[in-house]
């Protein structure tokens, strides 16, 4: 059984933060640990910051696409 979008919408979110307060928790050195690609934190905040960014640029090109099509 798949999930619906709606659904995904929010619970991906919500496991994204999950994950930033476990490892909020969980490392030591919090704020400054993020830069390294082998903490947890790392990954925590890539989903949260990458999702986003990429619904803007699938807008946006769709938005080019219709402006496009009909001038």
């Amino acid at each position: 059984m798949f999930l619906s979008l709606p659904t995904l919408t929010v619970l991906i979110p919500l496991v994204s933060l999950a994950g930033l307060l476990y490892s909020a928790s969980v490392e030591e050195n919090f704020p400054q640990g993020c830069t390294s690609t082998a903490s947890l934190c790392f990954y925590s905040w890539l989903l949260p910051i990458t999702i986003p960014v990429c619904v803007f640029f699938h807008l946006w090109t769709w938005m080019g696409i219709k402006l496009f099509r009909h001038n």
